[in-house]
């Protein structure tokens, strides 16, 4: 079959496609729906189909258009992480049990996409319990990375890029606590946002068969996935806001214009480097060219500050936060393992990994502590952001691995130019960001000479949000951006 025009093309390319009728909602959803079931076989990224739906709403767009109206994602395609709850559409989070969960009403993000005219052709693939950087389970079964068949797509919000990256749909959701929305996104080639920690209202991302009720994260976030940094602003206006059972009866949002509109007026401090984490040779390379090419166009670039904060101590309050958070969710056989073995720790053990036990069995009054250390760190951000309007440093240290779906994360290993190191200690990078609850812009930098997506991610401001991503679109626009896998380009 002959390659369509639409495909790969941006939502604001096809927003604006369809304003001028050079092409219908219907076309786009059936050129979606045609692709999916051409391609999907392989990729397996589109575990939910709603095509039927799709079509409904897709002639509802059209006949809105041809009355003029104008919403800002009237008539686009777009996927939807498992994890999001749709009315009368399966919620399982890969958990077998609640294969058969079926919500009643639609997460508030999907209300608002609905509502702005978006096109939802199903939902994506994720992990169980959206616990992993590889999108498989029982119930679906494994996502594939478009660009190698044999490697992960990232996760948890692997299918989100994988279909981005497959030419599935224009605009993806997806979530973020251990760099869920960034990960997919660098090992897919693709660009994500993670939001500032509770800008985008995240009630009915729920694990069923919990209640989807309002809840502020301590960490996680739900936030927008797209091919184009353009695309991530479109869909962050749209799912960005109080709910408005909660903080909306009293609040409004209003973002701050981005610091600048110039990219030589950036400045930008470039960190490829962690000290318990180390990058490889493709990720430092992409860095290191993207730092000498801003400054050759003017930017104001530095690759080091006495401003950051500490990443060794950041690394480490992270993995207690956020297993303290997860933990409290173990079975309690698996909790009784995990106690036991923090038992048998010795004080001087300041591995991550004896970190992520001491969260896990940590007493709510170290919790307390660890929240006021995490204060300090935020002021931390705070100040070096008087000096600097973005960080730039990695997502991962290494582009997409192969599949590794043996049972027990803690014994996996990651190979990092050819040494090994704990599988989960790459937790460090994403949560440079997670932990102060900081935005950040996934954007990629090409290929590696395998062939395998790299990148970066931009770290902004607190609830600055529109400057990361301003700085992520102008790099786009000056470097590239996007590359489609070679697999999948007819």
């Amino acid at each position: 079959m002959a390659k369509s025009e639409w495909s790969f093309k941006s939502a604001v390319e096809l927003s604006a496609a369809l304003s001028a009728k050079k092409v219908s909602a219907v076309e786009l959803t059936q050129d979606a729906i045609a692709r999916i079931e051409r391609h999907d076989g392989r990729i397996n990224a589109v575990c939910v189909r709603d095509f039927g739906r799709a079509l409904v709403a897709a002639r509802e767009a059209d006949a809105a258009l041809a009355r003029g109206e104008r919403k800002p994602l009237l008539g686009l395609p777009v996927t939807i992480k498992e994890s999001f709850n749709i009315a009368g559409l399966p919620t399982t989070w890969g958990f077998v049990p609640q294969k058969d969960f079926k919500p009643v009403e639609d997460a508030l993000a999907v209300t608002r996409i609905k509502q702005a005219g978006g096109i939802i052709l199903g939902k994506t693939n994720v992990p169980v319990g959206l616990g992993d950087w590889q999108s498989y389970n029982d119930i679906y079964g494994t996502t594939n990375n478009p660009y190698d068949l044999g490697r992960t797509p990232g996760g948890s919000s692997g299918g989100s890029s994988a279909a981005l990256a497959a030419g599935c749909c224009a605009l993806a959701t997806g979530s973020d606590i251990g760099g869920s929305l960034r990960v997919p996104a660098f090992h897919c080639g693709v660009f994500a946002h993670k939001p500032t920690l509770n800008l985008c209202a995240a009630r009915g991302e729920t694990p069923p068969p919990f209640p989807a009720i309002p809840r502020e994260g301590d960490l996680a976030v739900i936030g927008p996935m797209a091919r184009t940094a353009a695309d991530l602003s479109l869909l962050l206006d749209i799912m960005a806001g109080p709910d408005p059972l909660d903080a909306g009866v009293a609040y409004k949002l209003d973002l701050p214009v981005a610091r600048h509109q110039s990219l030589r007026d950036f400045r930008v401090l470039v960190i490829d480097s962690h000290p318990l984490l180390p990058t490889d040779r493709d990720v430092r390379g992409a860095i290191d060219r993207l730092a000498t090419d801003l400054s050759k166009a003017g930017v104001t670039v530095a690759r080091e500050s006495a401003l950051l904060p500490d990443f060794v101590e950041t690394s480490r309050l992270y993995m207690r936060m956020l297993l303290s958070f997860l933990g409290a969710f173990l079975p309690p056989d698996e909790l009784a393992d995990s106690q036991a073995r923090a038992s048998q720790l010795s004080p001087e053990d300041r591995s991550l990994g004896a970190e992520r036990l001491r969260g896990i069995t940590a007493s709510h009054r170290a919790w307390v502590l660890d929240a006021g250390s995490r204060a300090g760190l935020r002021a931390q951000w705070r100040a070096l952001f008087k000096s600097f309007d973005a960080v730039i440093c990695p997502i991962m240290p290494t582009p997409a691995f192969p599949h590794d779906h043996s049972p027990e994360q803690r014994l996996r290993r990651i190979s990092i130019d050819g040494k090994d190191y704990p599988y989960s200690d790459q937790l460090a990078w994403p949560g440079i960001a997670t932990l102060p609850g900081l935005p950040a812009t996934a954007v990629p930098l090409g290929l590696s000479n395998d062939g395998l997506p790299v990148g970066a991610q931009i770290v902004g401001p607190w609830l600055e949000d529109r400057t990361p991503l301003k700085l992520a679109e102008l790099i786009e626009r000056e470097f590239g951006g996007f590359v489609p896998p070679k697999m999948f380009d007819d």
